[in-house]
C-alpha cells in the first residue's frame, strides 16, 4: 500500500463523498455541509459500548462494540454503498479521527475503494470553523441592512440575492426571525455549533472582494448567539435604514406572521415574557386579542410600544456608523415593492 498523507479539512472537497461514521446524535448537532450519516455505532449502542467499557473493562466493550461495527458496516455495504463503483474515493471521519471512522476506512479499502480518514476528525473541522470565522469576519464588505420590526429586511436580502448580489441570511442560518415571535412554526433551531458552520459554509463560496448585505441583527437570534467577529464587523459597517410607513410594516406583518393566529395559546405564552418590560395589564390585553385572534390590534401595539422603541434605542447605540446611515423611504411592501427597494438599495452600494 502507498504511503498516505494526512487528509486536512482543507482536502475535503477533493472526494466524492463526504461519510460522517458517528452516531446520529452527534451529527444532527453539527457536521461537515454535504456529509452523509453511516454511523458506525447507533447512539443505543455507544451508550451500551461506553457503560461495558466502565463498568466491564476494554476489552469486552471491544468484542461487543466490534460485533456492532461489523454489523453495521456490512448493512452500509449492502444498501449506503452498494451503487457506488470501483473508482468511488470517499472521506470518512468520526469525533477525532479515532477508532470508528478507521474500521470503517479499513472495510472499505478492503473492498477496494480509496477510502481516506479525516486527521482529526470533526473536532479538526470545528477548530477549521472557530479559525475561517476570526480569518474571514475582519474582511468583509458589509452593507448592514436595517429597519424596524416588518420592514421586510429578508425578503429585501431575497431580492438582493435573485439580483446576482452576495447576501448573508443569518436567520436562515438560524432558523429564526429573531424577533420575540420569531421562532417558525414545527422548526427547531439548529445547535449554536451547526449556526457557526452554516455561516462559514454561506461565506467559503463569496468573493470577498464584493460587497455582502446582511441584515442589521442583535448579538442574539432565538437562542442563538452571532459569532463574536461577525458581530463586530457589522457594528463597524456601514448601514442602509429601510424606512418604511407604519401602515405599509403591520400590512406586511400580518401578511408574514398570519400562521401566529393558529396557535393562540403558543402566542399568548411569548407574549407572556414581556410582563417585566410592558407590565401585567398591557400585556393581558395583548393576550387576549391573541385568544380573540385579533392580530390587526395586536401587531399595531406590539409596533408602537414594544419593537419601535427598543429599535431606537438600540440603533445608535450598536452600529457605530448610525449616524452616517442612508436611508430609503417606501410604503409599499409588495412583492414589486421588495424588488424596487433592492434595486434602491444597489444604486446606493
Amino acid at each position: 500500500m502507498t504511503h498516505r498523507v494526512p487528509v486536512r479539512v482543507a482536502d475535503r472537497d477533493a472526494f466524492d463523498a463526504i461519510i460522517d461514521a458517528r452516531s446520529p446524535s452527534e451529527f444532527a448537532l453539527d457536521h461537515i455541509p454535504g456529509a452523509i450519516n453511516c454511523p458506525v455505532l447507533d447512539d443505543d449502542e455507544r451508550r451500551i459500548v461506553g457503560t461495558l467499557y466502565v463498568q466491564v473493562g476494554a476489552f469486552e466493550a471491544k468484542r461487543v462494540g466490534g460485533a456492532m461495527v461489523a454489523a453495521n458496516l456490512a448493512r452500509h455495504l449492502r444498501e449506503r454503498f452498494a451503487e457506488y463503483p470501483a473508482s468511488w474515493r470517499p472521506l470518512v471521519y468520526c469525533w477525532r479521527g479515532g477508532m470508528r471512522s478507521a474500521s470503517m476506512v479499513t472495510w472499505l479499502r478492503m473492498v477496494g475503494w480509496d477510502a481516506q480518514q479525516l486527521a482529526g476528525g470533526y473536532k479538526s473541522f470545528r477548530h477549521y470553523v472557530v479559525a475561517q470565522l476570526a480569518q474571514l469576519c475582519p474582511r468583509l464588505k458589509l452593507q448592514v441592512v436595517c429597519g424596524a420590526t416588518g420592514s421586510a429586511k429578508t425578503r429585501i436580502l431575497q431580492a438582493l440575492a435573485a439580483k446576482g448580489r452576495q447576501i448573508l441570511d443569518l436567520e436562515h442560518c438560524a432558523s429564526h426571525k429573531g424577533s420575540l415571535l420569531g421562532a417558525l412554526p414545527g422548526v427547531e433551531q439548529p445547535s449554536q455549533k451547526r449556526f457557526e458552520t452554516l455561516i462559514v459554509s454561506a461565506l467559503d463560496g463569496m468573493d470577498l472582494e464584493r460587497t455582502i448585505y446582511v441584515e442589521g441583527e442583535s448579538a442574539r437570534i432565538g437562542r442563538l448567539t452571532v459569532p463574536v467577529p461577525l458581530i463586530q464587523r457589522m457594528r463597524a459597517s456601514p448601514c442602509i435604514e429601510i424606512q418604511a410607513t407604519p401602515q405599509a410594516r403591520l400590512e406586511y406583518l400580518l401578511h408574514d406572521y398570519a400562521y401566529l393566529g393558529d396557535d393562540a395559546d403558543a402566542l399568548a405564552d411569548r407574549l407572556g415574557m414581556l410582563k417585566q418590560l410592558q407590565g401585567g395589564e398591557t400585556v393581558q390585553r395583548w393576550q387576549q386579542w391573541a385568544h380573540e385572534g385579533n392580530l390587526p390590534l395586536l401587531f399595531d401595539e406590539l409596533i408602537s410600544r414594544h419593537y419601535d422603541p427598543h429599535y431606537q434605542r438600540s440603533q445608535a447605540r450598536n452600529f457605530h456608523a448610525w449616524e452616517q446611515r442612508r436611508a430609503i423611504q417606501t410604503d409599499d411592501l409588495s412583492e414589486q415593492g421588495i424588488a424596487a427597494i433592492a434595486q434602491a438599495v444597489i444604486d446606493l452600494d
